[in-house]
C-alpha cells in the first residue's frame, strides 16, 4: 500500500506580527456578527485595483481562510491571484496608520499609493 503525502500550500498572503496584532484588535472591537476580517481588491482608484479590508459575516466558498492568533483572516477568492506572495503589514507613524502591502504581482501603483495595477 502506497502512502499518499499531502502537502499544505502556503497562504497567498503573509501577515507580519504587526498585521496579526491589528487583526486581533479589529476582531476585539468587531460587530457581534463578524466572523473575521477580509481582504479584497475591488476595482477602484487611478491604477485599477485597490486593497480593501472589511469585516465579514459569512464564509464564501472560494475565499482563502488564514487562522491568525487574534482571529480569522479571509482573502476574497476573486482577489487571490492578484495577491499571491504578498506581505501585509500594519504601519503607524505620526501622521498615518494603515495596512501596507508588499505585492510582487503589482506592476505599478498610483502616486498616492491607494491603488495598483497587475
Amino acid at each position: 500500500m502506497t502512502e499518499t503525502k499531502v502537502r499544505t500550500r502556503p497562504a497567498a498572503v503573509t501577515l507580519t506580527p504587526n498585521a496579526e496584532a491589528r487583526v486581533a484588535a479589529l476582531m476585539a472591537a468587531a460587530p457581534a456578527d463578524a466572523i473575521g476580517v477580509k481582504l479584497s481588491t475591488p476595482r477602484r482608484g487611478c491604477s485599477g485595483l485597490a486593497y480593501s479590508v472589511d469585516y465579514v459575516t459569512s464564509e464564501e466558498r472560494f475565499d482563502e481562510k488564514i487562522e491568525t492568533p487574534g482571529g480569522v483572516f479571509y482573502i476574497d477568492g476573486a482577489s487571490v491571484l492578484y495577491l499571491i506572495g504578498s506581505v501585509m503589514d500594519w504601519v503607524e507613524d505620526d501622521f498615518a496608520a494603515g495596512f501596507v502591502f508588499e505585492n510582487p504581482n503589482a506592476k505599478g501603483a498610483c502616486g498616492c499609493g491607494e491603488s495598483f495595477t497587475v
